[in-house]
């Protein structure tokens, strides 16, 4: 009988440390209860491979010996997985994969980390490649590099793949050392309010902001002659180069240097149930978003203004790369529906768009969900 396996595969949030894990920062992230979910199975073939979607209701058709970018966006992501995966094993052999997205597309919760890290997942224990954790996320982020286009850093794949229930995880991005930190927000709930918009600029402005780090990065290490890594950078030290570095590369660095010193706070902030400090933190990260490191948008600024109004509400911010998606907001549990009912209306009336939401909690990474049979 042939082999068949079932997988989920989680997006994810990040409380806090947003844009930094491309620059050696430390970031929060944990991996949600919304998964995409895998069946799959051996074909007996030795290269085809056909990879159906339900979410998108088409097929693709693979030919593990031409592999080659797809002219669909999901496609790339599927592509760039089977790429990197023949880099490091040759026993990848011919199968068929249905695959179903409970992940909100578009809403910063990492769909395409949950694709990739759960493909890689599954065909990683059904061929029994023998490729570890570390192995299997960093061949996501390859991927998203080499056959996507976009520069990500290593969270989202980290976070998907080693997610643990009932807490977030503090990874150190330079060194890749990470702990598992408890999270108890009773009474209190994580809620995501998605924009329903994207404004098209998220890959390209990423890359850039990328970019913009390194020069703004190079300018400071010269000046100093510390190494290249934003954690050798004092607040004090880009103030002396700002004339150096100018206006945008001073903002863009000064965002990551004070953003990574707010995880650290976050974190002692959990560890003591300061969640009031924990929401302040938020709402700082969001106005270095706004401000310093302008990935935010019109929409996310009045959800997050919007969110100041109420008490009920600790603290809010963007989330993911930017320019839409969500906005996450620690909010007590006894006003979810009513702010929910409040902020549509309000959302509608200014954007004429509709507002959605879902609440999440912190959840399992990548894992079977049916054993092989």
């Amino acid at each position: 009988m042939a082999i068949e396996l079932r997988i989920s595969s989680p997006g994810r949030i990040n409380l806090i440390g947003e844009h930094v894990d491309y620059n050696d920062g430390f970031v929060l992230p944990a991996a949600i209860d919304k998964c995409i979910y895998f069946k799959l199975r051996k074909n007996g073939s030795a290269n085809r491979c056909t990879i159906k979607s339900k979410g998108f209701e088409s097929i693709l058709v693979v030919d593990l010996d031409h592999l080659s970018q797809g002219t669909e966006g999901w496609h790339n992501y599927v592509l760039g997985v089977l790429h990197e995966m023949g880099k490091l094993s040759n026993g990848l052999r011919g199968f068929d994969c249905t695959m179903e997205s409970k992940v909100p597309i578009g809403s910063g919760v990492s769909s395409s980390a949950a694709l990739e890290c759960g493909l890689a997942f599954g065909l990683n224990e059904l061929f029994d490649l023998g490729l570890d954790k570390w192995q299997l996320i960093k061949l996501g982020q390859r991927a998203e590099h080499n056959f996507v286009g976009t520069k990500c850093g290593i969270m989202d794949q980290f976070a998907s793949i080693m997610g643990k229930k009932n807490h977030v995880m503090l990874l150190d991005c330079r060194s890749l050392d990470f702990e598992y930190i408890p999270i108890d927000i009773n009474p209190y709930r994580l809620l995501l309010l998605n924009t329903n918009v994207s404004h098209k600029l998220s890959t390209g402005e990423y890359n850039v902001r990328k970019q913009q780090c390194e020069d703004g990065l190079e300018v400071v290490a010269e000046k100093f002659g510390i190494g290249k890594s934003f954690r050798n950078v004092t607040e004090k030290m880009l103030e002396d180069c700002q004339e150096e570095l100018g206006e945008t590369l001073f903002n863009r660095c000064s965002y990551i240097v004070q953003e990574n010193k707010r995880v650290l706070q976050a974190v002692n902030a959990l560890r003591k149930g300061n969640l009031v400090k924990m929401g302040l933190l938020m709402y700082d990260t969001h106005e270095g978003l706004r401000k310093k490191f302008e990935v935010s948008c019109p929409e996310l600024d009045f959800l997050v203004d919007f969110s100041k109004t109420k008490e009920q509400v600790l603290g809010a911010r963007m989330m993911g790369g930017g320019f839409g998606g969500c906005t996450l907001n620690i909010i007590h549990k006894s006003a979810v529906d009513s702010y929910v009912k409040e902020a549509s209306k309000a959302y509608k009336k200014a954007f004429n768009i509709e507002l959605s939401h879902f609440i999440t909690l912190p959840s399992e990474g990548t894992s079977i969900t049916k054993q092989p049979t």
